[in-house]
């Protein structure tokens, strides 16, 4: 269980890596896969499986510090992490211009 501060600020880290996953995972699933392709990027089915097994190990660990599972840090959590911040800042920007959509009301600084 919670034992002080430390396992509070853990579990935050946690819970906040579970949520990145998690949004990873819905841009992944709600992405086209021609986007993927047209960006120049790994295809949609191996980002769906890099950020599906994010969001599980990440929820493992987050569910550790709870008293649920595993509460350790390990190698998986930590590659979920940059896993899911590799989709983040590199793929999802990428694969957002070309993602289609109603692009009529675009003015040069987004939607109005």
């Amino acid at each position: 269980m919670l034992y002080g501060v430390l396992d509070l600020i853990f579990l935050g880290l946690a819970i906040a890596a579970f949520g990145m996953s998690v949004w990873a995972l819905i841009h992944a699933v709600r992405t086209p896969a021609r986007a993927f392709q047209s960006a120049g990027k790994l295809n949609k089915n191996l980002w769906m499986l890099f950020t599906g097994l994010a969001t599980i190990f990440t929820l493992a660990s987050a569910a550790g510090y709870m008293g649920i599972g595993l509460n350790m840090l390990n190698i998986f959590t930590i590659a979920s992490v940059i896993a899911s911040g590799i989709y983040l800042a590199d793929v999802k920007p990428a694969v957002n211009e070309y993602k289609g959509g109603s692009g009529g009301n675009q003015g040069p600084y987004g939607p109005w």
